[in-house]
């Protein structure tokens, strides 16, 4: 009975070709934009995911001022290198302390210059954030305590510069300091914001200060605490340490903000994970309406099929197998378009993901579960035109024109 049934919708479904297409083409569209939507959004919350683990591991910023909607500051008093030394004497569970200088220069090698962001600091600024040398070494103590102008620059500063040359042991022109390349960083990319973090050359912290800058200040502390470790306890030992040192009397407000980098990361990852959801519950409205659609050329197809229902009925046929013939046909229908859509769901994804370089991520579960889906689809919305039709009286039924 059940193959009969089957072999019954597949011919329906042929001898309309066209409006089975335009049928299915519904189903397409709602499964193909559910996907699509989810796999792009999982792309990009990896993709910012992987940029804000790029700026070091349980890092927090420590920096003069406040900064946010109504409360920024710029007018702070800025950090000094007593402050450093401080953080790195008194903080437990701490594994790096870096102080941070920056100053846009342009940097000359040759006839080729480039204007980029110099940033002063010490060898655990290299902890701090993660950051790897492709060649070349470190700063030594001496360089370190002396000031030498010794520097270590990025992959797109070599790039600039050097074209395929190696930079290490070559001397540049950091504004007017003449400065010996020692290293060069491994890539890292543009950061969540766009900014190119290869773009950087870094000096020892007092070459900087000295030679550079022209003042003792430091713009800003990175400080990196143990796996182990709760940021949140490390980020209020900071704070009642600043506050101390800054003098800040008990209810006065912070002249200084600390971030904790993996909070960041966990907004930042909700935020985009609320956003995802969000366009695949609109995308999802479209495979409803799909289903709508499949109901509405059911119950066309009953009407227009109704002699033949009667005729099915006269000689024999049950309620149970006229219901079977028009719920399979649903079914069918859905289901192919489910298919379909899953197939072009994919297709689109990886375009669009290649095309804003997010990663592709293919998820299994929810190709299974928007193919189900699409089959749920053709019960819940074919099974009122198929009772319909199983309900038919067969006198009626012939009697119709």
């Amino acid at each position: 009975m059940l193959l009969e049934a089957v072999k019954l919708a597949q011919h329906a479904i042929r001898r309309n070709a066209l409006r089975s297409f335009l049928t299915i083409l519904g189903v397409v569209i709602g499964v193909g934009a559910v996907i699509a939507m989810v796999t792009v959004g999982k792309g990009a919350t990896a993709k910012v995911s992987a940029d804000l683990a790029k700026l070091g591991s349980n890092l927090l910023f420590v920096r003069p001022g406040q900064f946010g909607p109504g409360r920024a500051t710029t007018d702070a008093k800025p950090f000094n290198v007593r402050d450093v030394e401080a953080l790195r004497a008194q903080l437990s569970g701490i594994r790096a302390v870096a102080p941070v200088a920056q100053k846009s220069v342009k940097v000359i090698f040759g006839s080729r210059n480039h204007t980029t962001l110099v940033t002063g600091s010490e060898n655990e600024y290299f902890v701090t954030q993660d950051w790897l040398l492709t060649t070349g070494r470190q700063f030594l103590d001496s360089e370190l305590r002396g000031g030498r102008a010794a520097c270590i620059i990025g992959q797109t500063m070599r790039k600039e510069l050097f074209g395929p040359l190696d930079p290490v042991g070559q001397h540049v022109r950091v504004g007017a300091v003449s400065c010996e390349v020692i290293g060069l960083l491994d890539s890292k990319g543009q950061s969540s914001t766009g900014a190119d973090q290869d773009d950087i050359v870094l000096m020892p912290l007092r070459t900087f200060q000295r030679r550079v800058a022209g003042n003792t200040d430091v713009g800003s502390i990175y400080v990196s605490a143990n796996d182990d470790v709760d940021t949140g306890k490390v980020q209020a030992d900071i704070e009642r340490l600043l506050r101390e040192r800054r003098h800040i009397s008990p209810g006065e407000e912070d002249d200084f903000s600390v971030r904790d980098m993996k909070l960041l990361v966990q907004t930042t990852v909700g935020t985009t994970t609320v956003l995802t959801g969000l366009l695949g519950a609109v995308a999802a409205v479209s495979l409803l309406v799909g289903g709508i659609g499949i109901m509405n050329i059911m119950l066309v197809s009953v009407t227009e099929r109704t002699r033949e229902i009667g005729i099915r009925l006269a000689i024999g046929a049950v309620e149970g197998e006229v219901l079977s013939q028009f719920l399979i046909e649903a079914v069918a229908l859905s289901s192919f378009g489910g298919l379909v859509g899953i197939v072009a769901a994919n297709a689109l994804a990886l375009g669009v993901t290649r095309l804003i370089d997010v990663p592709y991520l293919f998820n299994p579960g929810m190709n299974v579960l928007s193919f189900v889906f699409s089959g749920l689809i053709g019960v819940v919305f074919g099974y009122f035109p198929a009772r319909r039709a199983a309900q038919l009286d067969p006198i009626e039924a012939l009697r119709y024109e």
